[in-house]
């Protein structure tokens, strides 16, 4: 793959590999920096603190981050880890992967509000949905697969993640 890459046979599907992704990530530091300087930039564990760290590291920010869990995908998030008291007094900007329903941005958000920022934005990679965050790099309606777990380890292998591939043969399984 060399940018964002949509399979012939299941056009739902967007691809995305480290190249794109670190395009995304300076197309979403550049719209940050046009209107907003925030002094920590908070990554939502664990695929919100790639974007956010990158985005951190373009803007020349400090980085922290927090963890919001979703255990099963009709389950509502849940805070694990909440934002570091330094949120205190400083504007935040809380960066996640992928943003549909805003479920766990708003999880986000009720936490940090907690420790009374100056001021607190959300910024996404991919706006999937009907929230929106204040910033983002893509919106799509596509199924999208990261670069970062298209594969995981199972049983000592390092296979496609299962549920990603169940996506794509739905996918394929349409288009028949």
């Amino acid at each position: 793959m060399h940018d964002a890459m949509f399979s012939e046979d299941s056009r739902d599907v967007l691809e995305i590999d480290w190249t794109f992704f670190g395009e995304l990530c300076r197309a979403l530091a550049l719209r940050i920096a046009h209107d907003y300087e925030p002094d920590l930039i908070l990554g939502i564990a664990k695929a919100g603190v790639l974007p956010g760290a990158v985005v951190a590291s373009i803007l020349q920010r400090d980085f922290a981050a927090m963890s919001i869990t979703r255990r099963q995908a009709a389950r509502r998030p849940t805070l694990v880890t909440g934002p570091p008291p330094e949120v205190r007094g400083r504007r935040v900007l809380i960066v996640d992967e992928t943003c549909d329903s805003g479920d766990t941005l708003k999880v986000a958000l009720a936490a940090v509000r907690q420790h009374h920022p100056a001021e607190v934005r959300t910024a996404v990679s991919f706006k999937t949905g009907p929230y929106r965050p204040d910033y983002h790099a893509l919106a799509s309606e596509s199924f999208i697969i990261l670069p970062w777990d298209r594969e995981v380890i199972i049983d000592g292998k390092l296979t496609m993640r299962p549920d990603y591939a169940a996506k794509l043969e739905e996918l394929e399984e349409e288009d028949r």
